[in-house]
């Protein structure tokens, strides 16, 4: 179909792009609060053994609650919630929810519900160390005259 010039039959559109899915920060809260609960629920189990005698137990733990998560449960692509991030009006409540979320993988990992090495490198935690030498330089010709 072509279009003839100074065409601006685009500008009759009642609105441009879709619609949000989560259409006010109220919702994307109530519905994030689901997965919470959702997630706590779950549970996993993992053998592990413990004493001298090495006796077999099951141990349980809820998995961590993680924007992929949080994504999937919703049916939105990681980068639909970096728009919502990028928007003023949800940025108290999507802050509210990664709080939750980093508060959580933090105090798990302290307690030793989750691993803390990958726990630690997905809060972008990290131990630097520095390692600096300082380098002596002996000036010979001094040296072998003392």
């Amino acid at each position: 179909m072509l279009f003839e010039e100074g065409n601006n039959f685009w500008e009759n559109r009642a609105t441009h792009g879709r619609d949000l899915i989560f259409s006010s920060p109220e919702i994307l809260w109530e519905a994030s609060k689901e997965y919470f609960e959702m997630t706590a629920k779950r549970v996993w189990v993992k053998k592990d053994w413990v004493g001298k005698d090495a006796v077999e137990v099951m141990r349980e733990s809820s998995p961590p609650f993680t924007i992929s998560g949080l994504c999937l449960f919703l049916d939105i692509c990681v980068n639909t919630w970096a728009n919502y991030r990028n928007r003023t009006d949800f940025l108290p409540v999507i802050t509210r929810i990664e709080q939750i979320m980093y508060t959580q993988k933090f105090e798990g990992a302290a307690i030793g519900a989750f691993n803390a090495n990958i726990i630690a490198r997905d809060l972008g935690l990290v131990d630097k160390v520095e390692k600096t030498s300082t380098k002596f330089t002996i000036n010979r010709k001094n040296a072998d005259r003392d």
